[in-house]
Order: C-alpha cells, then structure tokens, then sequence
C-alpha cells in the first residue's frame, strides 16, 4: 500500500470548499525562496518547481539506489505548496504580481534526516548536472489557520479569501499574518494541465482568538 498524505491526512489536505478551522502541526519541506512574479516564463519560480521535483523523487526513489533511508516506507509525493507574501502588507495584491516573495515547498516525510536530504541535494545534482544548492531544508510550524478549498484562477482567489476572514470573524479569531506567519497555498492541480476555471487550490490563513 502506498502512503498517500492528502488521504491520510485529509483535514489538511482535503477540505471542503466552504472555509474551517484548522491547527496545522509542525512539518518538515524542501524549500526555494525567491521573488517575482510567477507566470513570468523565464521567472526563476517556474525553475524552483523544478528543483523541488527533481530533489523530491530522488528521495523517493532512494529504494532503488544504494542510499537506504532509515524508515523509509513507499509514498506519493505531497502537493506543490507556496508560502506567499509582498513587503509592508498583511495581504496579497494580486494586480502587483511582480512583488511576490515566495517560498515554494513540498512536504517531507518525517523520516527523511538532514543527513538524507544532503545526500539527496548531491545526489539530485550529480545525476542531473544543475545546481540544487537553492533547496534547503525548512520546519515551518503553522498553527492555528482557517482554510478552504478555491476552485477556479488564482486571481479570483480574493472572493474565497473574503469568505474565510469573514467566517473567522464570526468564530471569534482574527487575522494574524506576520513576517513568520503567512499567505498559504496548496496546489492539487497541475496549473500545466488543468483549465483555470477547474484548479483547486487549499488557502490558509494564520488566524489567533480575539
């Protein structure tokens, strides 16, 4: 049986499109930080999803090799997932794509130690002949966040966040989106692949109580 993350861990993975509250664990990324806007073709965004991909499936296909991960078990590789956020704002502008920073990330499973994601970061580079040296390995402890699952383009995403903050409100939190604290994505759609009126896309917001 493989383990699949979005099955097993459905209420942060799965979640309806109507928003909810969620405490989100501590977990463990490969991570590439950059800045810029996003479509951009020639962007180093498009050029961190590969990175992040190729260091991915060299760990999981670390069975086939002679690099044995200590309590390694067979799994799908987690969504694409960006943490997002623009200089001096607590909220996204959309019409401003060119100030984006970004941190765009996959989860790792727990038992992949630092030593296996250095060996990784090598391996991925020997066998692929480019520098990896841009992914790095991140603990990101969300928290407390409210959440919901958008469907349609990425620039309509202000209409399901307008829902989420005003839902939060009502439950008796308030938004707390901080330099640590951030805009979240999780991407169950290939954007290559899928019309933009059929993307699904997770929000989550980092909120606190009154």
């Amino acid at each position: 049986m493989v383990f699949d993350y979005k099955k097993e861990y459905k209420e942060f993975y799965m979640p309806k499109n109507k928003p909810s509250i969620v405490n989100v664990p501590s977990m463990n990324y490969m991570a590439v930080r950059g800045q810029g806007d996003p479509n951009d073709t020639d962007g180093f965004y498009k050029q961190s999803i590969g990175l992040l991909y190729g260091v991915a499936f060299t760990i999981k296909m670390s069975k086939k090799g002679s690099h044995r991960i200590e309590g390694y078990f067979n799994y799908v590789v987690p969504p694409l997932e960006g943490f997002w956020w623009q200089e001096g704002a607590n909220s996204i502008d959309y019409a401003h794509k060119d100030d984006f920073n970004w941190i765009s990330v996959i989860r790792l499973p727990d038992f992949v130690t630092q030593t296996d994601f250095k060996w990784a970061i090598e391996e991925a580079a020997k066998k692929k002949k480019t520098d990896f040296s841009k992914v790095e390995l991140l603990t990101y402890e969300e928290g407390l966040a409210v959440q919901c699952l958008h469907v349609g383009p990425y620039d309509e995403e202000p209409a399901t966040i307008l829902l989420m903050h005003e839902f939060m409100e009502k439950q008796g939190y308030t938004l707390d989106i901080t330099d640590k604290r951030l805009h979240h994505e999780i991407y169950l759609s290939d954007a290559r692949k899928v019309a933009p009126e059929k993307l699904k896309t997770i929000i989550r917001h980092p909120i606190r109580k009154h």
